[in-house]
């Protein structure tokens, strides 16, 4: 057996407790043999082929960024304090339409290298060119539930039949790519930029393929407001009629949500992610998580994409939340440390229908090792709350998945940090030209 080792350090159980203990890791399988210091361990651990030193060190499952646009990095800094609608029709769609399928893979190895770099070691994304990005999770090692993004209003009937019908295929045509490590879904931009013939029958389709749903909703008043005015039901209504809502299906943001809202989600289980670097900086409004958790809805946490945030580090997104939340709940134990930990983890890997999330015997071995002696770091007197309060994603010392090792001392194996670096600082300066010229 091709077993890996991780020694030395504190694990983070699936209860929230922190406990000494190694984790051994079958290679061949991808999942976890064994976790803590007993005699079994022990065994296993002895007759590792490798190992990753954890002293110091916290091991804990690799973290979920469960709504981004990846490729987007390319577009980080470009255009900035706007709301939401004025900064994707005056800058980011324009510069979107330049892009090429070369820049969206460029910019995703770029996203790809920055996550796992952070302890991320899986994530959605909804974009273009999907099986480039598909390539790159091949490539990089991490696991993806991707999707081709459908906009339909401002396009001729043809081209949004095609639109929904490529979001369609891809679906079909990846799912199972990268060894089973890329899953798919049918991602309709929101209710307000697909029109409800597309949304209808795009959706009425994936489900009967068993394909996941994913768009963005009630992300701003703009999107909630005129379903209200036009159809006089509320947004989360009118995605349960049209089939979005269910078991597998996740929805990005849910900031204006109301009770009924979020009983619709807890209902019918479906998983909202929380984007909330994303939604302070568009000024979106701040998403009542707690009262979502309460109801028991699964809330994921997504950074966004990097035009929006500016960065993919799951730790900073997990800070925003926490204290975002005390904010809307106006309560100071509102979304306490555990919950942000909780939902950056396995409520990540809950909403994607992906392996992960947990470290136990025969979970996925999707897992990261912060390392805990840094100034900010000390003293530990919980480690928990350092997770959700303190860590940096620069203080992720290795970051493995699928068993296997993506990153060790800080050196990232599966892409070459400066060539990505390089080609996409050339990419990225190349597209703002085009779009200057344009």
């Amino acid at each position: 057996m091709d077993t890996l080792c991780i020694t030395g350090g504190r694990v983070l159980h699936p209860d929230g407790r922190v406990r000494e203990g190694d984790v051994v890791v079958d290679r061949e399988t991808g999942t976890i043999l064994a976790v803590g210091r007993d005699e079994a361990v022990a065994e296993h651990a002895a007759d590792a082929a490798g190992t990753l030193d954890a002293t110091g060190g916290l091991v804990i499952p690799g973290l979920v960024n469960a709504h981004t646009h990846v490729s987007m990095t390319l577009l980080r800094g470009y255009a900035d304090d706007k709301p939401l609608d004025a900064w994707l029709r005056e800058d980011v769609w324009p510069a979107e339409a330049e892009l090429t399928d070369d820049d969206i893979e460029v910019g995703a190895e770029l996203g790809v290298l920055e996550m796992i770099r952070s302890g991320t070691t899986a994530f959605a994304d909804m974009y273009f060119a999907t099986d480039r990005v598909a390539d790159v999770v091949d490539r990089a090692g991490v696991r993806a539930r991707l999707g081709h993004g459908v906009v339909t209003v401002g396009k001729g009937e043809e081209e949004a039949i095609a639109d929904v019908e490529e979001s369609l295929a891809v679906a079909a045509d990846l799912d199972g790519a990268a060894d089973g490590r890329v899953r798919t879904a049918f991602m309709p931009h929101s209710l307000t930029t697909v029109g409800e013939e597309h949304l209808r029958e795009g959706i009425e389709r994936a489900a009967a393929e068993d394909v996941p749903v994913h768009l963005h909703a009630n992300e701003t008043r703009d999107e909630v407001d005129p379903i209200v005015e036009e159809r006089g039901e509320r947004p989360l209504a009118y995605a349960a009629d049209l089939g979005a809502l269910g078991e597998g299906n996740f929805l990005a943001h849910c900031v204006h949500v109301d009770d009924a809202e979020i009983d619709l989600l807890a209902e019918t289980g479906t998983a909202a992610v929380h984007c909330p670097a994303s939604n302070m900086k568009l000024a979106s409004g701040t998403a009542p998580v707690q009262r979502l958790r309460e109801a028991g809805v699964t809330v994921a946490l997504g950074t966004d994409g990097a035009a929006s945030n500016n960065d993919l580090d799951l730790f900073d997104e997990m800070r925003d939340a926490a204290m975002v939340g005390k904010l809307a709940a106006d309560d100071a134990s509102a979304v306490p440390a555990g919950a942000v930990v909780e939902m950056a983890t396995a409520g990540g890997a809950d909403a994607l229908g992906l392996p992960g999330g947990r470290i136990a015997e025969g979970e996925a071995a999707d897992l990261a090792v912060v390392d805990l002696d840094r100034p900010h770091l000390t003293p530990v007197h919980d480690p928990v709350s350092h997770l959700a309060y303190a860590v940096r994603g620069s203080d992720v010392r290795h970051t493995v998945c699928d068993g296997r090792v993506l990153m060790r001392d800080r050196e990232v194996l599966t892409l070459d940090a400066d060539a990505v670096k390089a080609r996409a600082a050339e990419a990225a300066s190349d597209l703002v030209a085009r779009v200057d010229e344009a």
